[in-house]
């Protein structure tokens, strides 16, 4: 139904800001004619904005959609506020706006494909009953999901009162509370998850209305055959597991560690691991580096699964790019070894780009925060922390910056432009985090049950074998040996990001 589904998905998150952004300039005329047949050409509203998190995820969405009708699509940038209206009046077929579907009558909606808890943010202690919000000064976007949430919770609180921000952001408001200079405003889990990234006094305890159900919103009077159409496209995506696997690429960064996630990494490291241990060793012994480091990269990026693939089309236990694992001389991004040898590989000439005199532990958690964004982008967060008066080659630093580039007031000032900042301190934390369970555990929970290898010049495999393991024979598949991977310096210029 959806062809060349995981081709699509491997379009980069700025081929998605830049079709926003062609869309704001062709699209923003205070008279849209009127809209084609849905079987020629979908009009879609979607909603630009700051935080661009939320804009990409919806944008793969539609792309995803108009990829299944075979039809070309037209984008609408509106504020919130202006979405309804729109739709209501029929300038666009429908808006991929983030809209809380919850006893909503004045539009139709597509499946819910979102379910996310709606929670007032205020100034100071975090409050935990409704009756200590009816006295805040609450702010919020107006036209918003949390706006529709509010006036679901005044149905048992009359008194609740808000104030609307018409061309604004939930980011927006969020960095305004965090800053002191708005009391309280509403957001949902995953928006303040994202902002508590670059604003850690940002916090939560009161939901304030049922979970909002986020979907498509479409015209009362929607063609009943285009809605169909919806229908069979998020049953689609949500069986073979795309849906899942985009939420968990735009939003999976938000979540932290909680008991349950410790609970798996330490039932992993005493049953997978084991497994796979020497061909960490093995990196570590050609890289220099612990190969618990490694191991814990490993974990965070793949969960130590060889065949992972995400949506970006990142493969491997590492999640190497195509282009990094060419530059790391890895020809099967599939085959475990290759893929733990590359990745730590292109972690060590990461370190070895940093400035000499950053030291350790510095130097191996700047070095993860570019694994994740790229160089580059690390380079663009340096400069920023200098630039606010703090210090670029500690982390503690530029962990509070780099988030930043994800916001335009930022990142147009910068060399490389848009970066997912917020995700590259969340992957170095969880990564610190896995490195400090690993080497905490007693001696002798992880068993090397596979000895580490002694000679490193391997006779090269035939180039004609299968490169995919099937899901029953990865295990005994992992410490295979491939072609000898010695160690490769690329021209210091021309590397790319590993994810």
């Amino acid at each position: 139904m959806i062809k060349s589904l995981h081709s699509f998905l491997s379009k980069t998150r700025l081929f998605a800001l830049a079709l926003l952004n062609i869309a704001l300039l062709v699209a923003c005329a205070p008279e849209e004619p009127s809209k084609k047949p849905w079987r020629e050409e979908l009009t879609v509203i979607v909603v630009p904005g700051e935080n661009s998190v939320d804009s990409e995820f919806e944008l793969q969405l539609v792309n995803l959609f108009a990829e299944q009708l075979h039809v070309k699509i037209k984008f609408i940038p509106l504020p919130l506020d202006q979405v309804m209206q729109s739709i209501v009046t029929n300038n666009a077929h429908f808006a991929a706006s983030g809209s809380r579907s919850n006893d909503n009558e004045s539009a139709r909606f597509g499946p819910s494909y979102q379910t996310v808890s709606e929670q007032a943010v205020c100034n100071g202690v975090p409050l935990r009953r409704m009756e200590g919000l009816l006295k805040k000064n609450i702010t919020i976007v107006a036209g918003s999901a949390q706006e529709a949430a509010l006036h679901e919770a005044r149905k048992k609180f009359p008194a609740l009162h808000w104030h609307i921000r018409p061309n604004q952001s939930v980011a927006q408001l969020l960095k305004e509370v965090a800053e002191g200079k708005l009391e309280c405003t509403v957001a949902n889990e995953e928006q303040l998850a994202l902002a508590r990234n670059y604003h850690p006094n940002l916090d939560s305890t009161l939901d304030i209305a049922t979970p909002s159900k986020l979907a498509w919103t479409f015209a009362p009077d929607a063609d009943a055959e285009l809605l169909a159409e919806a229908q069979k496209f998020f049953t689609f995506i949500k069986q073979d597991g795309t849906l899942h696997r985009l939420l968990g690429h735009y939003y999976g960064h938000n979540k932290q560690l909680e008991s349950d996630d410790a609970v798996a990494f330490i039932t992993k490291a005493r049953t997978v691991l084991p497994h796979i241990r020497s061909l960490f060793e093995e990196a570590a012994t050609l890289t220099g580096m612990e190969w618990q480091l490694i191991a814990a990269l490993a974990y965070q990026e793949s969960h130590w699964d060889p065949l992972a693939t995400s949506p970006t089309k990142v493969r491997g236990m590492m999640m190497l790019t195509e282009d990094t694992a060419d530059r790391m001389g890895v020809t099967n991004r599939l085959n475990a070894r290759q893929s733990i040898i590359g990745g730590a590989k292109y972690l060590l000439l990461l370190k070895e780009q940093l400035p000499l005199r950053i030291n350790e532990p510095d130097r191996t958690w700047l070095a993860l925060a570019a694994y994740n964004q790229g160089y580059g982008h690390l380079e663009d967060a340096r400069k920023l922390t200098q630039q606010q008066g703090h210090d670029p080659d500690k982390w503690a630093d530029v962990k509070k910056v780099m988030p930043l580039l994800a916001q335009p007031l930022y990142f147009e000032k910068t060399k490389y432009g848009y970066a997912r900042g917020g995700e590259a301190v969340n992957l170095v934390e969880m990564v610190r985090m896995n490195h400090d369970m690993l080497n905490s555990l007693p001696i002798g929970s992880v068993p090397r049950l596979i000895p580490p290898a002694q000679d490193y010049k391997i006779l090269e495999k035939s180039k004609n074998e299968a490169p995919r393991l099937s899901s029953s024979n990865a295990i005994n598949s992992l410490s295979e040996p491939s072609e000898s991977l010695s160690i490769y310096h690329p021209a210091r210029n021309g590397v790319q990001p590993a994810r």
